[in-house]
């Protein structure tokens, strides 16, 4: 399995999560997306720096070669699941801490 093919899972797999299965609905909320801006500019940062120094590197058969910030784009599509799983867990277990 491919890089890109992981990060499309992941992102689908966190969507699936937020919406439908614990029901947070984060995507559907302006706070997420204001949060989401800030995050993503210290991705692109992060990432620019430790792919143009070569610190990580990516194989070119694992990825499908688009760059943002000289980091693949599946760097992208990864960092948004992992951002909306963390929070959809954080509020599904601080609401059920709650009952």
């Amino acid at each position: 399995m491919t890089y890109t093919q992981i990060a499309i899972f992941a992102v689908l797999f966190a969507i699936s999560f937020d919406l439908y299965l614990f029901n947070t609905q984060l995507l559907r909320r302006r706070v997420f997306w204001t949060s989401y801006a800030i995050i993503v500019g210290f991705q692109l940062l992060t990432n620019w720096w430790l792919t143009s120094r070569n610190i990580v590197m990516y194989s070119p058969d694992a990825i499908i070669g688009w760059r943002i910030a000289s980091a693949p784009v599946e760097d992208l599509l990864f960092g948004f699941a992992l951002v909306l799983g963390v929070l959809t867990n954080w509020i599904r277990l601080g609401a059920s801490n709650k009952r």
